[in-house]
């Protein structure tokens, strides 16, 4: 029952993914439903950060629904932005600290796999995607580094559907990453 709940979280992870980067804000009800299903699952196998972070993606996502349908990203009067260096810096900061916190939390109070790994995807991914929601450029960068180190988690715990979704996420990434920077300089 886990790997069909894994794979159809899976494809509903994919096609949020593409909606997304095509800024369709039906992305956001796939997100979610995603996301509900994930809850359960990394419950299930002790991956706790990440079912905080599935259940927060469930509330991004109902945020980036209602930003989006309040904003008018399909009419484009809700435009791509980015972070200037300093806010960077002081996210990168705040990131690290909570980072650090949640998984000596982790660490020390539950039986938790891979507390600190699992806390600062977790962290950094609340982060990004806030981000993303916002449609703020650099998003794809901190996705970048977050599904890299999210690769390790899901091959150490045989997650090989998660696995798969993440390297798609990582290469979208890029994609996507390449696809807003293109259409923010052509709001210019």
């Amino acid at each position: 029952m886990i790997d069909n709940l894994e794979l159809i979280a899976v494809l509903f992870g994919l096609i949020y993914l593409v909606l997304l980067i095509k800024e369709k804000i039906a992305c956001w009800i796939f997100g979610i439903l995603s996301s509900l299903l994930s809850i359960y699952l990394f419950y299930s196998i002790q991956l706790y950060s990440e079912a905080i972070l599935y259940f927060y993606y469930v509330l991004i996502g109902i945020y980036g629904f209602w930003l989006w349908s309040t904003q008018g990203v399909e009419k484009k009067s809700f435009l791509i932005t980015d972070f200037k260096l300093q806010s960077h810096l002081l996210t990168t900061a705040i990131g690290i600290i909570l980072s650090l916190s949640l998984g000596y939390s982790f660490d020390n109070l539950t039986d938790a796999s891979n507390p600190y790994l699992d806390s600062f995807t977790t962290v950094f991914s609340f982060i990004a995607s806030y981000l993303q929601a916002k449609k703020i450029l650099s998003s794809f960068v901190y996705w970048i580094v977050i599904n890299a180190a999210t690769l390790y988690l899901y091959l150490h715990k045989e997650l090989e559907f998660y696995f798969f979704l993440t390297v798609v996420y990582f290469i979208f990434s890029f994609v996507g990453f390449i696809t807003w920077k293109r259409k923010m300089a052509l709001q210019r």
